[in-house]
């Protein structure tokens, strides 16, 4: 990058091995810088996009933030729960796909599920909730899982009666779903879970992922990822894992670049919302069309996990994606496309 003063000196045939590799060595630097800049070019450009739309959706906090030509080599990585449909949507009475990120992620880790949802006639909306993302409030301000869940309960407030929208949550995306199917479930046509917290009435959506953190107690006590938003000598308000412990619970399959563009978006977890007891009810939450999606690589939920969720609090269907890490989106795009469409399918 930049002009580079290089002293001339007569040729040495004894240098050329050493000139050569360093030649590599210098190209290979220049590459890999070049692609920091254009990464951190897109981001930008993500964000900038984002805001944009956050103003001209009047503050639903919908986002389209990308688009990915589809890659016809990737490999056929579904189980499927059903015979697959064909990929005729005109039937579909319910075309509005509306996006639930996980844990410190935002709507800008669905940036290529849009674009393909997008180029197959669907109408995706990805949402930041609330200290997410581009959403600027505090985690020490998210309370509980009704605050956290508030962009999302607000866009299901100004639907329209007479519309209806799939909600798809990734990992705790699932306990706002959740939440969201007890509210409205009249406007919600099917809730699939993303390798989410697919929890039951009283459970605390920490409580899926006790097996890798320990429990919530133990947690709270000693993590040494705890942020202490109201001082020290006050309970922590949230916490966020250091980027080595990231990339092995959430990308340990997904490409570089998603992961490089994620180590710079994530934003701290407030511990409020996950560690409430979810108050779902037979009559409401209970009657809704749930699906379960399964990843099969997970480090962060284990397959094992997902299959006793399923068990306990059995949905109408079941997927699964092998190959796939916690991220779905980065790791298994068209994977994961073909099942939402199909769900989507399903009278």
């Amino acid at each position: 990058m930049g002009n580079r003063l290089i002293r001339m000196t007569k040729k040495d045939p004894r240098e050329n091995n050493s000139r050569s590799k360093s030649k590599r060595m210098s190209q290979s630097q220049r590459k890999m810088v070049a692609e920091e800049e254009m990464l951190h070019k897109q981001a930008l450009a993500m964000a900038i996009h984002q805001h944009q739309l956050s103003q001209r959706f009047e503050g639903s906090m919908s986002r389209r933030i990308g688009s990915r030509r589809r890659n016809q080599n990737e490999p056929n990585n579904i189980i499927s729960g059903s015979k697959m449909l064909p990929e005729n949507l005109d039937n579909i009475k319910t075309k509005n796909i509306v996006l639930v990120h996980g844990e410190g992620f935002g709507a800008w880790c669905w940036y290529k599920t849009i674009a393909l949802l997008e180029e197959s006639g669907l109408h995706p909306i990805a949402l930041d909730l609330t200290g997410s993302g581009i959403e600027l409030t505090d985690t020490k301000n998210v309370n509980t899982i009704a605050d956290y869940s508030k962009p999302l309960i607000d866009y299901l407030q100004n639907l329209p009666e007479t519309e209806s929208v799939i909600l798809v949550g990734h990992s705790t995306g699932g306990a706002s779903i959740s939440y969201a199917l007890d509210q409205f479930p009249q406007k919600i046509s099917k809730a699939i879970f993303l390798c989410g917290t697919m929890v039951a009435d009283g459970q605390r959506p920490f409580d899926v992922f006790a097996e890798q953190l320990g429990s919530a107690e133990l947690f709270m006590q000693e993590s040494k990822f705890l942020i202490h938003g109201n001082g020290k000598d006050q309970p922590p308000t949230g916490f966020m894992f250091e980027k080595e412990q990231m990339h092995g619970l959430y990308f340990n399959q997904s490409p570089s670049k998603d992961v490089a563009l994620a180590m710079v978006s994530m934003r701290p977890i407030p511990l409020g919302p996950i560690m409430e007891k979810m108050p779902l009810s037979a009559e409401k939450y209970g009657t809704g069309r749930r699906f379960y999606i399964q990843t099969l690589d997970d480090h962060a939920l284990s397959p094992d996990i997902q299959e006793k969720l399923v068990r306990e609090n059995p949905p109408e269907g079941v997927f699964k994606i092998k190959g796939s890490d916690h991220c779905p989106f980065f790791s298994k795009p068209q994977s994961l496309h073909k099942i939402l469409v199909e769900i989507a399918q399903i009278p």
